[in-house]
């Protein structure tokens, strides 16, 4: 039993960079959350505004969706080297501007902004109509 546990040398992980990525931004009301990926859309980091210490109705504002953002962006230029991101934006919150303007900030340079907040196109079913 003693012999099947014999110790094997452990490989160091390749540290893996990433020139260019993505960051997606959704923005609600509630709360901020932004996930930094590389182009085939894997997660790399990803932060939010609950997960940076604040609750309640403070989530929402435009300051927690900063700190969150400048947590995430650390994080992928330190591990990743990520330097080149495109922006997707998803929601109506107040952390929209601040989020973009914060990367913008730490030298990570914004190739392009895209809005993907969805849209209705239809509706729901109406009311049947009244009968007198």
């Amino acid at each position: 039993m003693a012999d099947n546990t014999i110790n094997k040398a452990k490989k160091k992980k390749a540290k893996r960079t990433v020139a260019k990525g993505q960051v997606h931004i959704f923005a609600s009301f509630n709360n901020t959350i932004i996930s930094f990926t590389d182009e085939k859309g894997n997660l790399l980091t990803s932060s939010s505004a609950g997960a940076c210490g604040f609750r309640g109705s403070k989530k929402g504002t435009a300051y927690a969706a900063q700190v969150a953002s400048d947590k995430a962006a650390q994080l992928a230029k330190t591990q990743y080297s990520l330097s080149k991101v495109d922006v997707y934006v998803k929601g109506i919150g107040l952390g929209r501007d601040s989020a973009i303007r914060t990367l913008q900030n730490l030298d990570i340079f914004v190739d392009s902004i895209k809005d993907v907040t969805g849209l209705a196109h239809g509706g729901v079913r109406p009311r049947k109509s009244r009968r007198v």
